[in-house]
């Protein structure tokens, strides 16, 4: 794995690929005989995994604040405008129903 800073946090592609390198070692591993040599390599992906899983803890408590940031502004703004968001929302449907029906009739 790349040395980055702790604070780093991998997109969600890059976390895919790091625990798919991992299962592959994994699989390396439970291949190999058991000895000192694999005890090493056991104890390296260990400390990996568990690399891969605090980032991809971060990764998830960040996802969560943001959606629930948004979520408290769009709460705000349809609170603050409620009549113009029932309009934007109106118009969307009847956008939506007329897509819809467009690609039915076809």
């Amino acid at each position: 794995m790349k040395t980055r800073p702790e604070s780093a946090i991998d997109s969600p592609e890059e976390l895919v690929a790091n625990l798919r390198a991992l299962l592959s070692e994994a699989e390396k591993l439970v291949g190999e005989s058991a000895g000192e040599y694999a005890s090493d390599r056991l104890s390296a992906l260990q400390e990996r995994l568990q690399a891969a899983q605090e980032r991809v803890q971060e990764l998830y408590g960040v996802a969560r604040d943001k959606i629930a940031s948004g979520a408290r502004q769009t709460d705000k703004t349809i609170r603050a405008h409620p009549y113009e968001a029932l309009a934007i929302a109106l118009g969307i449907g009847v956008l939506l129903g007329a897509l819809i029906r467009r690609s039915n009739s076809h």
